[in-house]
């Protein structure tokens, strides 16, 4: 390369390296969009459906008087609130932007409320203080529960597969990089 196409390259490299970031920070959702989407439904779903006896998934996330009648403990509420954040708003959110830092945070966050989904089931299968026993799960919580795993399968699946541009992204700054020590090299060896 002569020092007039050096020069042009390096004017556009900063230009490039912007570029590549940019298509490196995103994701590529493809058909999983769509399961991802309706299990994004079906959670909201569970929030008009019945939790626990007569209180509903709304009713756990505000905590109204048919949630405190039917004893609705913290992994219950815990849970419900996780759900509504992180289920639904971040999936949302990642879905819409297609940022790969926000599917991360979806990710991190439906896996927890996974958990919390399942030990709520165990908390209301489970007798209460005085040998209490209430309702048990009802379809609102394990529908939730189910879609929050689903979710959490499909959010890694889409955030731990690269697109062919960022492979060959990655591939080119391989080879730039590669290029760059073997020219330093030869200027410091004064070859």
């Amino acid at each position: 390369m002569n020092s007039v196409e050096s020069s042009n390259f390096e004017q556009f490299r900063d230009e490039l390296d912007a570029v590549e970031r940019r298509i490196a920070g995103e994701i590529d959702p493809g058909v999983r969009a769509m399961v991802v989407a309706g299990a994004v439904f079906v959670l909201l779903l569970s929030l008009v459906l019945p939790h626990a006896g007569g209180a509903r998934g709304f009713d756990v996330l505000l905590g109204t008087n048919a949630a405190q009648l039917e004893h609705i403990g913290l992994p219950s509420r815990i849970f419900v609130w996780f759900l509504v954040v992180f289920g639904i708003g971040f999936s949302m959110l990642a879905l819409m932007t297609r940022r790969w830092f926000l599917a991360w945070i979806a990710v991190a966050g439906t896996a927890i409320t996974s958990v919390f989904g399942v030990f709520s089931i165990w908390h209301r299968q489970t007798p209460g203080i005085g040998n209490y026993h209430g309702a048990g799960p009802a379809i609102g919580l394990i529908l939730g529960t189910i879609a929050a795993i689903v979710l959490t399968f499909h959010w890694i699946r889409v955030v731990w597969s690269r697109t062919a541009v960022q492979l060959a992204a990655e591939e080119q700054r391989r080879n730039a990089s590669a290029a760059a020590e073997e020219r330093d090299r030869r200027r410091l060896t004064g070859e």
